[in-house]
């Protein structure tokens, strides 16, 4: 939510939203719901692929990790792009790259290229997420916006339940060949949507036209988004909230559940449905919050990062080997919130930065979960082989991460409050000046 608009009023020369509005938001959304079916895939072929290509933990924990490496790195390109060229170009480029990534998975006889095929894909679901926060910030009136970021996110975590649910018994039903290949399909339907359909911004609201930057453009842009202490405090909620439920779904959820708590794989598939399924239901609450109680996000998220350490401590504590199933259903509700709290980062970032900065800012803070998850995966991947797949010793790397996180949210919440409440008065007193 913008500061100008906390009082629920619309700014002068808003988007109007309405039903064109979410038709074409909704092309934006579909691309980002056909990215995290691909993103996530792994997750649910964790152990296959471990058998595949005939590797170890640390080795199969360098697929999600190279793959998230791209997409962290390119979350800075990607904001540059999206302020520079638009959401269509950036998005449409952004579809070819996952989905040959995704076919050539599909196809890999090797370790090698199965890693440059995840590295591929990480690389075209790197330009997804912050195109579809710039296509609802164009689309749709400033207040919307935490609803809107709150939507997106329950709609990519639907891709996810597509994954935890579909592509897993197509995976042990066709093959995994036939399995990869058959959803690479969906790439190449929301592309032909994408170019059909798609529009930047609504008529009479085009964006000035920015004149040809070189680097010095660019590293203006990205230093003056950082010194935003919103912008930064928008990245640590990201990385502090994000990664817990990340790690869990990605890769290391399946074998947690099935080799550390003797799970069969249907009952744990239904735990991570769980994860899913709260994280969607939790991601409307959140919103609805947001965007009437906007002192609301702190405590939100601080209040989810206590839930999580509280449920992995009692988890990987209980004094039996293993826990008991009430707790683990519980653990997975908990970090089924980690999603929509990880949306309140760019919360903080939005108001922060004014609209030429909207895409570089929300890179900035996309950064944070997908950081910390790379080095929770690597963690984990080491900590298995180095202890003899000790979950309890490889998982309690959480804590470390969520320490690191809290200690910077805390350091930074009091000067992007004072900034946020300046900005506000500045863009009240700027609001009234405008002619009527």
């Amino acid at each position: 939510m913008s500061p100008a608009t906390s009082a629920g009023k619309a700014l002068p020369g808003d988007p109007p939203g309405g039903r064109r509005a979410i038709a074409v938001w909704g092309i934006g959304v579909a691309v980002y719901f056909v990215a995290v079916i691909f993103r996530t895939s792994l997750g649910v072929a964790g152990l296959d692929a471990a058998d595949r290509f005939h590797v170890n933990a640390s080795a199969l924990s360098t697929f999600s990790i190279l793959q998230l490496l791209v997409y962290a790195g390119m979350q800075i390109p990607v904001g540059l792009l999206v302020d520079r060229l638009g959401t269509k170009k950036v998005l449409g480029i952004g579809v070819v790259l996952f989905t040959v990534g995704q076919l050539g998975f599909a196809f890999s006889p090797s370790y090698g290229m199965a890693l440059a095929s995840r590295a591929l894909l990480g690389c075209g679901d790197a330009m997804t997420f912050i195109s579809v926060l710039r296509l609802g910030s164009r689309w749709f009136p400033a207040r919307r916006g935490p609803m809107v970021a709150q939507l997106a996110g329950l709609v990519g975590m639907a891709g996810n339940l597509v994954s935890t649910l579909v592509l897993a018994r197509l995976l042990h039903g066709i093959g995994w060949t036939a399995a990869f290949a058959g959803s690479a399909l969906a790439g190449v339907v929301v592309l032909v949507l994408l170019l059909l359909f798609l529009k930047d911004h609504p008529e009479g609201h085009e964006p000035e036209p920015m004149p040809h930057q070189g680097a010095a453009y660019v590293r203006r842009q990205i230093a003056m988004s950082w010194r935003e202490p919103g912008t930064r405090l928008g990245l640590w909620v990201h990385f502090t909230t994000q990664f817990p439920a990340m790690v869990f779904l990605l890769l290391w959820g399946m074998p947690f559940l099935v080799e550390a708590q003797g799970l069969t794989r249907g009952t744990a598939g239904g735990l991570l449905t769980l994860v899913v399924l709260t994280n969607m239901a939790v991601g409307l609450v959140y919103g609805q919050v947001i965007a009437r109680h906007h002192a609301a996000r702190l405590p939100l998220a601080l209040g989810t990062v206590g839930a999580t350490a509280t449920l992995w401590a009692a988890t990987l504590a209980y004094p039996a080997d293993r826990a008991p199933m009430w707790l683990l259903v519980v653990l997975c509700t908990v970090l089924g919130a980690c999603g929509p709290a990880s949306m309140i980062g760019f919360d903080f970032a939005r108001p922060a930065n004014p609209p030429e900065r909207q895409g570089t800012a929300s890179g900035i803070t996309n950064m944070g979960g997908f950081l910390a998850s790379m080095t929770t995966l690597f963690a984990i991947g080491v900590l298995l082989d180095a202890t003899g797949d000790d979950y309890t010793v490889a998982f309690s790397s959480v804590f470390v991460l969520q320490t690191l996180g809290v200690t910077q949210i805390l350091r930074l919440r009091r000067r992007a409050a004072r900034r946020e409440r300046e900005r506000l008065v500045a863009s009240r007193v700027e609001t009234v000046h405008v002619p009527a």
